[in-house]
């Protein structure tokens, strides 16, 4: 069906949508945008693999409003989910830039602010609903929500939605929208659960992966240094971020809330250009706002947690670092995949220590790649590891020989009292 596709024009998309294409300066369709659009707009079920970077909104958004066409009614004719504010956020920019030469009217639904604004909205008319699975359903239950037009749900990162909790909600949706309807779902990885998911709800689904689940974007230069200890880390980290030219527009990656501040207020001491922190506790105006000024410009430097793996789509990001190596592994996809998008070139570095590199090891079987190593440059000092540092990884690095041998007892297992000590213990009392 899409051996003959060379040009948006190839994909039967109407005036209006060809002239937001060309405004938005997309050249030519990419692989996922020629076997998806074809396939959505026949009416097919779909479910979608592709890396993020690739142009996978733009393969549901330009065929759903092909499919809408043109305002009418009050109430949503299509629903997209998705897992995270940032990423309805991006969505709904998509829908906005893509439907600007048409009057359908997209309106984006989450939490983390007061519901006013976007039930006002809601009550103005929709065609197309953005919308996490959480606020749907709040909106729902509190009667501000009719969902009898539905004719088209999208699930988008659905692995990730899983990974978050979000399957009873899913459920709860799919009860609760009309039964005749298109089911499109969206994946940069494809594990176990997208399958199983995929079984319940798509019905005699076309396939379509324009690359294997989990690999990562051939415009990504990956590479990695193994790194003893956090302080080595912050220095390594430092230095790279020295170099200016190079390093213009970066996204830094950590698991937690606590260190995302720490390295934010070290760099916003050390490091030249503006530099911006997000994650969970940050406000929702205050995390689109550094997401804006990163995406403009402005930022140099964003430090994130994985909040924000899969709803920033910012160009030209010239590097992402794992400051820490993620423990979800298909989340190293979503995190490198900031960088090297819509076919520009973009780098990826990893800082690991003792215990990460057992996750490295993971990731590779994941990614079906192996990821240079390189050695840390001779200018970065490498303090030595603090004795509480030392006895966390010890203990970490127990656990993951446990998670390999059940049987195996590490340093940090519990000692059995020997017989004379409860005697001593009993004449002591």
């Amino acid at each position: 069906m899409s051996t003959n596709i060379n040009s948006f024009q190839d994909l039967k998309l109407n005036k209006q949508l060809l002239k937001a294409v060309d405004g938005l300066q997309f050249k030519e369709p990419t692989p996922i945008q020629v076997k998806a659009i074809p396939l959505i707009q026949a009416g097919h079920d779909i479910l979608g693999i592709a890396q993020t970077g690739t142009g996978k909104t733009a393969a549901f958004v330009l065929p759903l409003l092909m499919k809408v066409k043109y305002a009418q009614g009050e109430f949503p004719r299509a629903l997209i989910m998705a897992p995270t504010r940032e990423l309805v956020d991006q969505i709904h920019q998509h829908l906005t830039a893509l439907s600007k030469f048409t009057d359908i009217r997209a309106v984006a639904i989450y939490g983390g602010m007061g519901p006013t604004s976007q039930i006002a909205a809601l009550k103005a008319g929709v065609d197309l609903l953005v919308a996490t699975p959480g606020r749907f359903l709040d909106l729902y239950q509190r009667g501000d929500l009719q969902v009898k037009d539905i004719k088209t749900l999208v699930l988008e990162e659905a692995d990730k939605m899983m990974d978050m909790g979000f399957m009873p909600q899913i459920r709860r949706v799919l009860e609760i929208i009309p039964v005749k309807r298109q089911n499109l779902l969206f994946s940069a990885t494809m594990p176990e659960k997208v399958i199983t998911l995929s079984e319940e709800f798509l019905e005699y689904p076309q396939v379509v992966e324009v690359t294997p689940s989990a690999t990562t974007a051939k415009t990504i230069d990956q590479y990695c240094y193994q790194v003893p200890n956090f302080k080595a880390k912050v220095n390594l980290l430092s230095y790279l971020l020295s170099d200016e030219v190079r390093f213009n527009k970066v996204l830094v990656f950590v698991r937690t809330k606590q260190i995302a501040d720490n390295i934010y207020k070290y760099l916003a001491r050390t490091a030249s250009g503006e530099v911006r922190v997000i994650h969970s506790n940050k406000g929702q105006n205050t995390r689109l706002n550094s997401i804006d000024s990163f995406k403009e410009g402005e930022t140099r430097i964003l430090v994130s947690t994985d909040v924000s793996a899969r709803g920033i789509d910012v160009s030209m990001v010239s590097h992402v670092i794992n400051f820490e190596v993620p423990v979800v592994y298909e989340d190293y996809v979503h995190r490198i995949g900031r960088t090297g998008r819509a076919q520009n070139k973009g780098v990826a570095i990893s800082f690991y220590n003792e215990v990460e590199a057992f996750h490295i090891a993971n990731i590779e079987r994941i990614i079906q790649a192996k990821i240079p190593r390189k050695q840390v440059p001779q200018p970065v000092e490498i303090p030595p590891t603090d004795f509480e540092e030392q006895q966390q990884m010890a203990r970490l690095i127990d656990q993951q020989k446990r998670k390999l041998d059940p049987l195996f007892q590490g340093a940090f297992h519990t000692k059995k009292k020997q017989p004379g000590n409860k005697r001593a213990s009993a004449r002591s009392k």
